[in-house]
């Protein structure tokens, strides 16, 4: 049996983001590695320009997901006027200062983005190797008192629920998943690496959801399955951690 860390992505609105193509800000039905990637990295404190630590997180992440609620689509139309001495709001505690040319502020800017609405998704992730820094406990005590503060996916997607759920013993991710704590007991929707479990009529994916933390681009596949199947009781491994101090 492995060890897998339960992690709980929940929040009135969430992004899981895929190829953006001009102003159009798409989403995914689940959170793309590089994503989860990024959440840890922000809450162990780690600056983008931490190439190598975020890389190696990231080629180390075996994950996974389930669906609880899958919500439903919202698409947001934004439309901004932007001077040259306005600033963003950052995790970094300091406003984030604009670029750009004079003709760049003449006009407003739009764009559309798409949300996912009171969706709960369920990740069950693993370290491979498992005793490198940071090691599963690590990640999980900075994602209960993160350096900075944490979004799922976009800065207005502020989880409404901590995110660290518990540790369970499983041999792959899918069984983690169906052996996690569930709402009740119907089928739900997972997606999961290959060769990380099998469920009937599963369909096999080939995603891009890697990142090049240094250049900022997506790149290369990823295996993976998705299909619907059964949720199954606990095993005796599944363990809760400490609640965080009121």
């Amino acid at each position: 049996m492995r060890r897998h860390l339960l992690m709980r992505l929940r929040a009135p609105l969430v992004a899981f983001g895929g190829e953006a193509i001009d102003n159009y800000g798409v989403i995914r039905d689940f959170p793309a590695l590089s994503m989860l990637t990024g959440l840890i990295g922000n809450a162990l404190g780690w600056d983008r320009s931490d190439f190598a630590l975020l890389d190696g997180l990231q080629a180390r992440l075996v994950m996974g997901t389930r669906l609880d609620n899958g919500g439903e689509r919202l698409a947001d139309f934004q439309t901004a006027q932007i001077g040259a001495s306005d600033s963003g709001w950052t995790t970094l505690g300091e406003p984030e200062k604009r670029r750009g040319g004079e003709d760049s502020y003449k006009s407003p800017h739009l764009r559309y983005r798409d949300y996912h609405a009171r969706l709960d998704a369920l990740v069950a992730l693993r370290l491979e190797p498992a005793d490198e820094e940071p090691t599963l406990e690590e990640i999980a005590h900075a994602l209960d008192h993160p350096k900075r503060p944490l979004f799922i996916g976009r800065k207005p997607c502020l989880p409404s629920t901590r995110l660290v759920v518990g540790m369970v013993g499983a041999s792959d991710v899918l069984d983690a998943l169906q052996r996690a704590p569930s709402p009740d007991e119907r089928e739900f929707r997972f997606q999961w690496p290959r060769k990380e479990g099998t469920l009937k009529n599963a369909r096999a994916l080939d995603i891009c959801d890697e990142r090049n933390w240094k250049t900022g681009v997506h790149g290369g596949w990823r295996a993976v399955l998705e299909g619907t199947g059964p949720h199954i009781a606990p095993c005796a491994s599944l363990s809760t951690l400490p609640e965080l101090p009121a």
